[in-house]
């Protein structure tokens, strides 16, 4: 059977991560088709882990397993979530639910305080090239809210280079690796790229004669 393109980013981008990792604790956001599931639950089988997904469709009777729970959520409805995980702390959060900056932004920063010193949140659909117009997946949404996505993940990055690592995967729609370093995670901010200031706009039309 062929893998999924979801399959194919998570053993690029972590299985070397995890996969020998005894007692693994995963949140999930978004459960679809169920890749990434039973990516994280054969896993969780193979180590005494355990994984719980939500989604607001309800997926509770598709797979039977000790090592799993479903809540049929919002990611975002944080009274019900916070209820059912109380106060645990994870080796990996997953976030493949609404795929716009906004919302990854929102949902990283609620959650990363669940997240454990060295674990990963990933962060699925970060590629916009696949997307542009005349590509394989010509879709104007996707390509813009992929962009969007990407560029606040490096304006989080720039403003914390010494609280965590960032590690892209750009195949299919891109994949995001964070590594939490510390418990500090500072709000995401503009940059000025040089390459936009008036200097680099005056040899930019120079150049065009």
């Amino acid at each position: 059977m062929n893998k999924s393109t979801t399959e194919i980013k998570l053993e690029k981008i972590i299985k070397k991560d995890i996969e020998n990792k005894k007692n693994i604790k995963i949140l999930e956001f978004g459960v679809n088709f169920g890749n990434s599931t039973k990516f994280f639950l054969d896993l969780c089988e193979k180590n005494e882990g355990y994984l719980i997904s939500v989604d607001t469709e309800n997926y509770k009777s598709e797979i039977n397993s000790n090592k799993w729970k479903f809540i049929q959520s919002r990611d975002d409805n944080f009274e019900i979530i916070e209820k059912n995980i109380q106060n645990e702390k994870f080796d990996l959060i997953f976030l493949d639910s609404e795929h716009t900056p906004k919302h990854v932004e929102k949902i990283l920063y609620h959650y990363y305080k669940f997240l454990k010193i060295d674990g990963f949140f990933l962060i699925d659909d970060i590629c916009w090239l696949p997307y542009l117009k005349e590509n394989y997946r010509n879709n104007e949404w996707v390509e813009v809210n992929n962009k969007k996505t990407f560029e606040l993940l490096m304006m989080i990055l720039n403003q914390n280079l010494k609280n965590i690592e960032l590690d892209l995967c750009m195949d299919f729609s891109g994949m995001a690796k964070i590594k939490k370093k510390t418990e500090h995670l500072k709000a995401p901010k503009s940059f000025k790229e040089r390459d936009k200031n008036l200097k680099q706009k005056i040899k930019k039309i120079l150049n065009s004669f």
